[in-house]
């Protein structure tokens, strides 16, 4: 064997190693595009009803695209995607009722505090609280704490609450399915959230969902924000131990604050470029980490299979 030959199988293993923290940022990245042009839709047919075209058009593709029909379910797994996709549709529905009132960057922040929370229930060593520290510290620099907190309208902070309880809900049912291929689990997860959300959006927009020029535009809010990051998340989730993937994700309100300024015209202040820098030095960290610490530990109920 050569040594061109060797180097490539030895490459080949690290790059399989890198592709779950690959599909993990890139979901983050289009998650929060697609969520600042969804946000622009509130106005036509409110947060229920942006929240009914994202998870409803989400189902629809992937239910085409992987045919979960095909597979034989057990009643256990069927009761562990409905749990799954439950709180998949109550956290994507808190969050638009949040993002109604809140700007994106510090609605991202306080919903972060579910993974953040699942990450320091799941914290065994002194590294991993360092750089959960380092995101408390960046989290702490994004929400007004030591500014206008009266700003923050309570309903959508209230939301803001909700969606994070639902998001921890979402990674400890989602891992509870582990072994379901990902995209037939992201298909019957994505349609139970569509049912969920379903009678808050008919009820709040209406006929107005029939619009043909606000389904072109929910079909690509969907797509960029529903489909394509959660089928790329339920990917990461296999792999990524929960406390690595909770701080990694930390990175996903300064996404969200860059994305709000960009499309929304919500400008970013000094802190919250500090903010940016702390939370993306927390992932950045706790993935150089991962090469002392190894993959998941096979005592925690919550790691990849």
């Amino acid at each position: 064997m050569t040594n061109s030959t060797a180097q490539k199988r030895a490459d080949e293993p690290r790059s399989a190693a890198l592709l779950p923290y690959a599909a993990l940022v890139g979901a983050m990245v289009f998650v929060t595009i697609g969520t600042s042009f969804a946000k622009q839709l509130f106005v036509d047919i409110g947060a229920e009803g942006t929240a009914f075209y994202r998870a409803g058009f989400s189902a629809l593709v992937l239910l085409a695209v992987w045919r979960p029909w095909r597979r034989v379910w057990t009643l256990r797994e069927l009761a562990d995607m409905a749990l799954y996709g439950g709180a998949l549709g109550a956290m994507n529905l808190s969050f638009y009722k949040a993002l109604a009132t809140l700007p994106l960057g510090v609605a991202m922040a306080i919903e972060f505090l579910g993974p953040l929370s699942v990450a320091l229930l799941h914290s065994r060593r002194l590294a991993h609280l360092v750089w959960i520290g380092l995101a408390v510290i960046g989290l702490g620099l994004l929400l007004p704490i030591a500014g206008p907190v009266r700003a923050l309208d309570p309903v959508g902070t209230g939301f803001a609450l909700l969606a994070a309880l639902f998001w921890a809900l979402y990674i400890v049912f989602g891992q509870r399915g582990g072994h379901v291929h990902p995209g037939q689990a992201v298909a019957v997860g994505m349609t139970t959230a569509a049912l969920v959300i379903a009678p808050f959006g008919i009820a709040s927009a209406g006929l107005r969902l029939f619009d043909p020029r606000l389904l072109v535009l929910g079909f690509g809010a969907s797509m960029v924000s529903g489909a394509l990051p959660f089928s790329l998340e339920r990917v990461a989730m296999r792999s990524i131990p929960h406390r690595t993937f909770g701080i990694i994700v930390a990175a996903e309100p300064g996404v969200g604050a860059l994305m709000g300024m960009l499309m929304l015209g919500e400008m970013l202040t000094a802190r919250q470029v500090l903010a940016i820098a702390c939370v993306i030095a927390a992932g950045a960290g706790s993935v150089l980490w991962q090469g002392h610490d190894g993959h998941a530990l096979p005592d925690d109920p919550l790691c990849g299979e």
